[in-house]
């Protein structure tokens, strides 16, 4: 879904799921100083968005 140095994506739930993703395995949760919650597995997250899409991040090391 994150493809070279980008750091997020836009994806649907359809497509995650298409490619086998299981929203079911979580390592932690961060909640921003705003209050938006990305459930994360390992260093990728997601964000929910409206009408099943998803916000795919990558955590940034260092």
């Amino acid at each position: 879904m994150i493809t070279g140095n980008e750091e997020m994506s836009r994806v649907s739930k359809e497509k995650l799921l298409q490619e086998g993703f299981l929203f079911k395995y979580i390592t932690h949760i961060y909640r921003n100083k705003k209050g938006t919650i990305y459930f994360f597995c390992y260093d990728h997250g997601y964000l929910v968005l409206e009408n099943d899409w998803y916000l795919i991040v990558r955590h940034k090391s260092g």
